[in-house]
């Protein structure tokens, strides 16, 4: 799975944002926090949550449930405003 080209991520220091572009059907911000701004970095090429666990892990200590969690949370929104090919 990957983040659709018509999508943008944009980092401000303790904030991420995804930015969509005219293109995308969706029109809005959504805004995340260091675990999204992960989980959107690995998206922005082709990957696996698994993939996305494993740089989770490194980046942060943690229930490996949680992150799951988290991961499969946040993909969930994204999926649900297009945000994700794959």
């Amino acid at each position: 799975m990957k983040l659709k080209d018509e999508f943008i991520v944009h980092n401000l220091g303790e904030e991420t944002l995804l930015v969509p572009t005219g293109d995308a059907s969706f029109h809005g911000l959504v805004q995340g926090n260091k675990t999204a701004e992960v989980i959107l970095n690995c998206l922005l090429k082709d990957t696996s949550e698994d993939e996305i666990l494993s740089v989770m892990q490194e980046r942060f200590d943690g229930d490996e449930s949680d992150m799951r969690a988290d991961i499969s949370d946040v993909i969930a929104k994204l999926r649900s405003i297009g945000a994700i090919d794959g």
